[in-house]
């Protein structure tokens, strides 16, 4: 059986959907729906009941789903034991990164790791929200904040802190905050997770914390739009320092309130499970911790020295 049939079959019965699983994979609906034929043919079973409104997976197709997943699952797996037996750095790597650090951050450390290993490919997701390892078929993530998954496997990357900052043309206009209850009097640049609105500000000094419940006309669930936002003199943000130190350095962003900062955050590589860790996962890993130092290093020296 042609195993891009076989990936298809699974995304499709995960998505409920020909056109998505097309687009995932980057083929027309039509090729999609004349492979899922194909393969039901090879099966003589039905695998899918369609109608004009809806698809829904038949028993068979349940059945069979559990043995698809599994062969697939085999098939990389095979693919990474190879690729480790040679110590090579291979394979395609599918990887979910947050959406601001990930594009204006990691994109580029990206181009450079993929032109030292020309056999390794990348299928990068960027968005804020953690993906569904199994539904999406993601390898490794990156995320901000506590582990919650206790059977992945995760690697420190780095700790950071959020800080509050704007550009100079807000500051400009509105002034500075001089504490952190001041900031309830700014238009503040919201950020959204799902349901959730992230609007209360949690500022440490040394051992002094501060709470503050802050507001303002624009939330977004993308914090890629919310540095944009700050550029564009809109309001007042709070983000990780690593996401910024290049806005910073350059004088486009501001840091506000100096001597408060967020608790420690952590920014951790995340696998499903020890068989997701391969070779090109480890060597990513070790790339990141020593760029993430480095431009954590490189905030200190240049944007807050002592």
């Amino acid at each position: 059986m042609n195993t891009t049939d076989l990936e298809l079959f699974v995304r499709t019965a995960d998505t409920g959907s020909i056109t998505a699983s097309a687009n995932q994979l980057g083929i027309t609906p039509a090729a999609a729906s004349a492979a899922l034929k194909r393969l039901e043919k090879q099966l003589e079973t039905q695998l899918f009941i369609r109608s004009t409104r809806q698809l829904r997976i038949t028993a068979e197709g349940e059945r069979f789903l559990v043995y698809c997943r599994q062969a697939l699952s085999n098939l990389d797996e095979g693919k990474a034991s190879l690729a480790a037996m040679r110590g090579q750095i291979g394979g395609e790597l599918r990887m979910s990164v947050p959406s601001d650090l990930g594009r204006n951050i990691i994109l580029p450390w990206l181009d450079e790791v993929m032109e030292q290993h020309p056999d390794l490919s990348v299928q990068l997701s960027i968005g804020d929200a953690l993906s569904d390892f199994y539904l999406d078929r993601v390898d490794v993530a990156l995320r901000y904040g506590e582990l919650e998954d206790s059977s992945a496997v995760a690697f420190q990357i780095a700790q950071i802190h959020r800080i509050v900052f704007a550009s100079p043309d807000y500051i400009a206009q509105h002034g500075a905050p001089e504490t952190p209850e001041a900031l309830r009097q700014h238009n503040c640049l919201l950020y959204r997770l799902g349901n959730r609105v992230f609007n209360q500000w949690q500022l440490c000094q040394q051992e002094q914390k501060h709470q503050v419940l802050v507001q303002g006309d624009r939330k977004s669930n993308d914090a890629e739009v919310v540095r944009r936002w700050a550029l564009a003199g809109k309001g007042i943000g709070f983000k990780s320092n690593l996401d910024l130190y290049q806005d910073l350095e350059s004088g486009h962003l501001i840091r506000l309130l100096p001597d408060y900062q967020s608790e420690p955050v952590g920014l951790w590589l995340i696998c499903p499970s020890r068989k997701q860790v391969t070779p090109a996962v480890l060597m990513l890993r070790d790339q990141l911790r020593q760029r993430c130092g480095q431009a954590l290093r490189h905030y200190q020296d240049r944007i807050e020295p002592e």
